[in-house]
């Protein structure tokens, strides 16, 4: 099929509920066109004699499945009993066992590996376990070939232990989910994708990447997806759609491109002195002292303001008279917010206070688009230390005092979703285009028209009651005060808050819904930041010693 991308569609435990996921498939395959193969985890089977009278009807010829469909083996004690075979086998037409564990090789190239079942507890294994000595008859003969990059694919029926570490956190139970030897897999073979099952829930953990920044030659991201039950009934997740190029016919340089949202690997391993597990970080750290602050040319009272209350040494350094800050989080691998880190665009940065800074908004909206963002590495607003918060208010103060001398209304919102560092945004909507009543409509019906529903919460609320750490979410704060808050359960769009304001109900600039339309040169961006910066210094409770 040369680099033409395969259509792939993959499946949580089925449970036995077979006719209503091969409906599923047949409503999305007359929609979307047909998909070349359909790949099932966890528990294909079910115990009920409706499950066994739904798969009878497939054995017996009387029904079809209507597109290759390949399963896992067992999982469960209960459901050993329904494979002929524990090596893998055609079940049905267009049904095809995987079995316990192996290599299937499709005739594109694409490359799946998988491992059925459950870790063996005991000796000898269940026949729905697998073994330490079925993971090395897996793995040794990729690891042999010196030109192994990875696999495309990887099936297995447990979630590999670990795996949301330095990422979004699933809904599961995090002290007694996943395996280590699956975790360990998972760090050898290099899926580009890896799907679990048995947990009943969705969870898409934020891509992670395969080789130590700088050290290492950039290799591609993995990808972990777990599906929840067929047909649930709380109507979670338990179908996924993608495209595929084999990665033995992509383009190389194609293949290792890495997403902005990328993280490190979860599984890495302990330090060798075996002391302690330590995240690794690329950024280079000074020893107990926080972030430097001194590369910003902003003009000599920032500078003043920066080394006020420090004493030079001599050396020439600053150095605190008082006792140091402690120091903020730092990122686990390159960050494009971090203050400190070599990839944030300097060139943007309006005002900087001690544990928080604005910037201008890179493609912003309007010319006065700006980010309020912690200087330490936080993903959201509920992630915040308490003194972050305290001065993430105070600029939120400032900046709606900017907004009225400009008469213009401010509206934030923050997308904690496929997102490592908080960024809230900050867009000035003049008075005479909409009231604050348009806005918040604009908000409510766009939010409806895509099936989401946009929650009014008290003005007073503290976001932690009711989006713990690691909920993925989307807040908007009018000017009002009235604030609108939406738990994400799935896709969400990423462009959604610039989406409303763009809309012809509120700013009317629909052509700059996407940021990246709206891209400056460097010249134009410093320009736009001298006069922000400019205009915003009344309000700059930074600039005061």
């Amino acid at each position: 099929m040369g680099d033409k991308p395969l259509r792939v569609l993959v499946c949580g435990d089925v449970e036995g509920r077979i006719n209503a996921l091969f409906n599923r498939v047949n409503a999305i395959q007359k929609k979307s066109g047909q998909f070349d193969l359909l790949l099932c985890v966890g528990d294909f089977f079910g115990t009920s004699s409706e499950a066994e009278a739904e798969w009878e009807a497939y054995t017996s010829g009387a029904k079809k499945a209507p597109i290759h469909t390949y399963i896992l083996g067992a999982a469960s004690q209960e459901t050993v009993k329904c494979y002929p075979s524990p090596d893998g086998s055609e079940m049905a037409e267009n049904i095809i066992c995987l079995g316990r564990r192996g290599i299937f090789t499709g005739a594109s190239g694409l490359q799946i590996a998988y491992v059925s079942g459950r870790e063996a507890q005991q000796e000898p294994a269940p026949s729905h376990c697998f073994t330490p000595k079925d993971m090395g008859a897996l793995v040794t003969p990729l690891l042999s070939n010196s030109k192994f990059r990875g696999v495309d694919i990887l099936l297995t029926s447990q979630w590999p232990r670990g795996v949301w570490q330095y990422g979004n956190s699933p809904e599961v139970d995090t002290k007694c989910c996943g395996v280590s030897s699956i975790a360990e897999l998972a760090d050898k073979l290099k899926p580009r994708y890896h799907f679990a099952g048995l947990e009943g829930v969705h969870y898409e953990r934020l891509p992670y990447r395969n080789h130590v920044v700088l050290q290492e030659n950039a290799q591609h991201v993995s990808r972990f997806i777990a599906l929840a039950t067929v047909n649930n009934p709380v109507k979670k997740k338990y179908l996924y759609a993608f495209n595929i190029v084999p990665m033995k016919t992509m383009d190389p340089t194609e293949l290792v491109k890495q997403p902005q949202d990328v993280t490190e690997n979860p599984y890495r391993k302990p330090m060798k002195d075996g002391k302690k597990e330590k995240p690794p970080s690329f950024v280079p750290e000074p020893e107990e002292e926080p972030a430097k602050q001194f590369f910003f040319d902003m003009g000599q009272k920032t500078q003043q303001r920066q080394n006020h209350g420090r004493k030079r040494n001599s050396d020439g350094d600053w150095s605190s008279q008082h006792k140091q800050p402690r120091k903020p989080p730092q990122p686990t691998g390159p960050c494009w917010f971090c203050l400190a880190s070599p990839e944030v665009e300097k060139h943007l940065v309006i005002s900087i206070g001690t544990h928080c800074y604005m910037a201008l908004a890179k493609g912003g909206l309007t010319p006065d688009h700006v980010l309020l963002l912690p200087i330490g590495h936080y993903q959201s607003v509920v992630d915040l230390a308490s003194e972050v918060v305290e001065e993430m208010e105070k600029y939120k103060t400032a900046v709606k005092k900017f907004c009225k001398s400009k008469g213009c209304r401010c509206v934030l919102f923050e997308r904690n979703y496929r997102s490592q560092h908080l960024q809230l945004q900050v867009v000035l909507v003049p008075m005479e285009k909409c009231s604050t009543e348009d806005i918040k409509e604009a908000f409510m019906t766009q939010a409806e028209e895509q099936q989401m529903e946009l929650m009014e919460i008290p003005p007073h609320t503290d976001l932690k009651q009711i989006a713990p750490p690691g909920t993925p979410y989307f807040y908007v704060e009018l000017d009002s005060g009235e604030k609108l808050f939406y738990r994400i359960k799935k896709n969400f769009p990423l462009q959604f808050g610039r989406e409303v304001l763009a809309s012809e109900a509120v700013l009317n600039i629909p052509m700059r819904a996407d940021w990246r339309e709206c891209k400056c040169t460097k010249e134009e961006e410093e320009d736009l930041t001298k006069q922000v910066r400019s205009d915003f210094q009344p309000f700059d409770f930074a600039l005061e010693d």
